[in-house]
């Protein structure tokens, strides 16, 4: 039998420029399952993200391994290695937009086997900056959505638009499986 279920309450939340929102669902958490993510991992993630990006610059442009760094940054931060299925939407791809596979991802941070990808991650870039517009918080997941702030070696910096997505792992951690970033649209 179906029980009825009272929809969900929504709470809006002021913290600076942000608006963030949780929706208190209306079902029963399970018996074993992880705690509800926090605006404060959300951010953690995203500085991990940032600083996994830098990392990855820095190691191409020391001369090092940058293509087992980049697999490093996604095995660490995505949900491929999780099990978890992951939507990539990234900025430079046109003739392969969405990527679904570890690999394809892989290719865009830091060139590989699809042609159009030129290494997103090797620019290399000095610092990464997220400016989150809106958070909204689920019993099960979190959606961040905002502009982030490439800083280049040459003081140039570039802003795009992103929606990420993440959910918690076994281990506790969060790993994105939405990624999705654009340039703004000029008019």
């Amino acid at each position: 039998s179906f029980t009825s279920l009272s929809p969900p309450r929504y709470r809006k939340h002021k913290m600076g420029n942000c608006l963030t929102s949780t929706v208190d669902e209306p079902e029963p958490t399970r018996e074993g399952a992880s705690a509800p993510i926090t605006e404060k991992e959300v951010k953690a993630a995203q500085d991990a993200w940032a600083a996994g990006v830098v990392r990855v610059g820095k190691v191409y442009t020391d001369g090092g391994d940058f293509k087992a760094a980049g697999k490093e940054v996604l095995d660490d931060l995505y949900g491929f290695a999780s099990g978890f299925a992951v939507l990539f939407k990234p900025t430079k791809a046109a003739d392969q937009a969405i990527r679904l596979k570890e690999s394809e991802a892989v290719s865009y941070f830091v060139t590989g086997h699809i042609p159009e990808d030129k290494g997103f991650a090797i620019t290399p870039f000095t610092d990464v900056r997220f400016d989150n517009k809106g958070t909204l918080l689920l019993s099960d997941s979190a959606t961040a959505m905002g502009e982030y702030y490439f800083a280049d070696a040459g003081d140039g910096i570039t802003k795009v638009e992103y929606t990420f997505q993440y959910r918690r792992a076994a281990d506790g951690s969060l790993k994105i499986v939405v990624h999705h970033s654009s340039i703004p649209y000029k008019k």
